[in-house]
C-alpha cells in the first residue's frame, strides 16, 4: 500500500525533498513552499530575491526552474499512490503564487512514474565534454514525446550548419556576458569557496573543466578565461545531440510549462544515465533568442537549450534543507 505519513509535516517535507532536486540557473533555487493547513495540499511560489536580476530580468528562467519543481511535488504524489490535484496561477493578484497541488484520490503510481521518481536524485547538470558512447537510439523519440504530452516541443539540432549556428549564438552571448563586469558579478554572488559552504549557488571545484572545451561555450563562474584564454587542451567534438525545448507562447504560464517539461526530459534522460549541460546564454539576450526562434525553433518561443550525453563523473550540486524552503499557511513568505 502507498499511504502518507499520518504527520502533515512529514508529508509536505517528503513533496519538498523531490521538489529541491529541479535545476535551477546557477544553483539559485528560487522557490517556496507553502504547507497548506490541515495538509490539503502544497502551494509552489517563485521567491524573486534568488531571481538574477541580470540574465533573467523577467523571471523567465525563475519560472522555468518552479516548473521543473512542480513536476518532482506531482511525481512524489503519484509515488506515494495519490493523483496529485494542480492549479495554476491560483491567485492572479500575485504572480509569484505559480501553483496549488492538492492531495487528490487513491491511484497506484504507474511503472513510468516509479521510473521518473527513482531518476530524481540520478539526476545532475553536467558541464564540458561528454563520452564518446551514443545514445540509445530511442531515446531522442522519447524525450520528443515527454516534451508534447507536456504541452511543449523538443527539437534536436541534426545538421552540422545548425549546430554552428546556434553554438555561434551561444558563443557571441557569453562573450558579451564575460565583457560586462556586472554579469561577472552576479555570477560571482552564486559561486563560493570550500572554505565557506553553502547549501546553494555553484561550489568553485565542482567543475574545473575550461568553459570552452567545446563548441558551446559554458558560463565562466571562476574566471578561468581570464587566466587561460583559450583551453589548455584541445577543444573536444563529444558535445552529444543538442536540443531546443520550445512553447507556443511565452508567458509565466507558457514559462512553467516549460519547466515541467523539461524535468520530464531530464528524468527520462537521467533513467538512461543520461545527463543535460546547458547553454541558455542567448536565450538571456532578446535580438539573439529571436534569431534562434526564427531560424531553430520554427516560429515557438525557445525556453531552453541543452546538450545531452554520458558524463565522465557527476558531482551533485547542494540543495537548501526543507526547513529553509517550507512555510506553513499563515506563517507569511519572506
Amino acid at each position: 500500500m502507498f499511504t502518507v505519513h499520518a504527520d502533515p509535516c512529514h508529508a509536505s517535507a517528503y513533496l519538498v525533498r523531490a521538489a529541491v532536486t529541479a535545476p535551477s540557473p546557477c544553483n539559485t533555487q528560487p522557490w517556496t513552499f507553502v504547507a497548506e493547513d490541515e495538509d490539503r495540499g502544497i502551494e509552489v511560489h517563485a521567491d524573486g530575491a534568488r531571481r538574477l536580476p541580470l540574465a533573467d530580468p523577467a523571471g523567465r528562467e525563475s519560472v522555468i526552474s518552479c516548473g521543473a519543481a512542480l513536476f518532482n511535488v506531482r511525481l512524489a504524489m503519484h509515488h506515494l499512490g495519490f493523483n496529485p490535484v494542480v492549479e495554476h496561477f491560483p491567485r492572479p493578484a500575485d504572480p509569484a503564487f505559480l501553483a496549488r497541488v492538492a492531495w487528490g484520490a487513491y491511484q497506484r503510481p504507474s511503472p513510468e512514474d516509479e521510473r521518473l521518481f527513482g531518476a530524481l536524485r540520478r539526476r545532475h547538470t553536467v558541464s564540458g565534454p561528454f563520452l564518446a558512447e551514443p545514445l540509445p537510439p530511442s531515446l531522442p523519440d522519447d524525450l520528443h514525446e515527454h516534451a508534447h504530452r507536456a504541452g511543449a516541443v523538443l527539437d534536436f539540432v541534426t545538421d552540422r550548419a545548425g549546430r554552428r549556428h546556434l553554438a555561434e549564438l551561444v558563443r557571441i552571448a557569453e562573450d558579451a556576458h564575460r565583457s560586462r563586469p556586472e554579469y561577472a558579478a552576479e555570477q560571482r554572488r552564486w559561486t563560493w569557496w570550500p572554505g565557506a559552504p553553502r547549501y546553494d549557488g555553484i561550489p568553485v571545484d565542482t567543475d574545473v573543466t575550461h568553459p570552452d572545451v567545446t563548441i558551446f561555450p559554458g558560463r565562466d563562474y571562476v574566471d578561468l578565461t581570464r587566466m587561460f584564454p583559450a583551453p589548455p587542451q584541445r577543444r573536444s567534438s563529444r558535445t552529444g545531440p543538442v536540443a531546443i525545448l520550445s512553447t507556443d507562447r511565452d508567458d509565466p504560464a507558457a514559462w512553467l510549462r516549460a519547466g515541467e517539461a523539461l524535468q520530464r526530459i531530464l528524468l527520462e534522460a537521467a533513467d538512461h544515465g543520461v545527463m543535460a549541460a546547458f547553454h541558455t546564454q542567448p536565450l538571456e539576450v532578446p535580438s539573439l533568442r529571436g534569431r534562434i526562434r526564427q531560424t531553430l525553433s520554427g516560429g515557438a518561443f525557445p525556453q531552453m537549450i541543452f546538450r545531452l550525453g554520458y558524463p565522465p563523473c557527476v558531482r551533485p550540486l547542494p540543495r537548501r534543507p526543507v526547513a529553509e524552503v517550507l512555510r506553513t499557511a499563515g506563517a507569511g513568505l519572506t
